[in-house]
């Protein structure tokens, strides 16, 4: 059999520079790092053992002071950085690039508007209420903008404000446009004077691994996706590849891959030129699908 890693998976250029960050300032000495600096168990528990503590909220309000914190790529809201500041700890932005570039923008529409009297602006964020980037998001406008996932959430628009709509960097390319169309035929239909301005800030790099992902796990007849199971991302491309490949199977790590070894070894009775393809989320270390692929190596011994 053959045995494939995607060349288009794993971290993502604002993942890879956070973990690039924290390997560095590691050897400077003791780091905190507020949340998961990466939706993946394996590479969280690797960092760990280099001396990287994960910390939330409520300890970085007991940090003491000169305390060196890392921000990973996600983004962090202001109030965060003003936590920090008050504790006296030094703060180690690893914010991605991408991710920054969005938040001065909204940061920018809510200020440029918040004091519009006549038609208070709302700033609609297309995301997943919770996430740790929607989270930084929101704090770029004190709190107020409206998340919503999808056009089944119109209701919590008011309509008769104007609109501006903002994009979570991960989100799905087509799911923008159709909420774009949803909240353009809405308002012309409901509020015709409703003021709509929307902005794609998807990151292409993230948005265009959906065809990637498909294209790769069609031309092979068994994948592994190998990813986090607290990463939405991880769900949101395992279901693609599902949908491309319904012989897709999901682990986290290369002791999971035993589970379906019988499998592999009735699937090579049959083909003995079985391909077996690996691939991952934009959170899934190189070194992890590599440790897959040798995982399933050792059945063709």
């Amino acid at each position: 059999m053959t045995v494939t890693i995607d060349s288009h998976s794993g971290f993502c250029f604002g993942v890879t520079r956070a973990i690039q960050t924290a390997e560095s300032e590691l050897t400077h000495g003791p780091l905190y790092c507020l949340g998961d600096i990466v939706h993946n168990g394996q590479e969280v528990a690797r960092l760990e053992q280099k001396g990287l503590a994960t910390i939330d909220y409520d300890d970085l309000r007991t940090l003491p002071a000169h305390s060196r914190v890392l921000l990973r790529a996600h983004g962090e809201p202001p109030a965060t950085y003003w936590i920090a500041q008050q504790r006296g700890c030094e703060i180690i932005d690893a914010t991605c690039p991408v991710v920054k570039k969005l938040q001065d923008r909204i940061r920018a529409c809510y200020e440029q508007h918040k004091n519009d009297e006549a038609l208070p602006p709302q700033i609609v964020i297309y995301g997943q209420p919770g996430h740790a980037e929607v989270i930084g998001l929101q704090g770029q406008t004190n709190n107020t903008a409206v998340v919503i996932e999808s056009i089944d959430q119109l209701d919590r628009i008011d309509f008769s404000r104007p609109i501006y709509l903002f994009s979570q960097t991960t989100k799905s390319v087509e799911g923008f446009h159709a909420l774009v169309e949803a909240i353009s035929t809405h308002r012309h239909n409901v509020m015709p004077s409703c003021a709509f301005e929307y902005h794609d800030t998807i990151c292409r790099s993230v948005a265009n691994r959906v065809k990637e992902l498909q294209d790769f796990a069609r031309a092979n007849d068994l994948v592994f996706f190998v990813g986090g199971t607290k990463s939405s991302n991880a769900r949101v491309l395992y279901k693609q590849c599902v949908e491309a490949n319904e012989k897709t199977y999901f682990v986290s790590s290369a002791d999971e891959v035993d589970d379906f070894r019988l499998k592999i070894l009735d699937l090579t009775n049959t083909n003995p030129d079985l391909t077996i393809g690996i691939c991952g989320a934009t959170s899934t270390p190189q070194w992890l699908m590599e440790a897959v692929r040798d995982k399933l190596l050792t059945y063709a011994k």
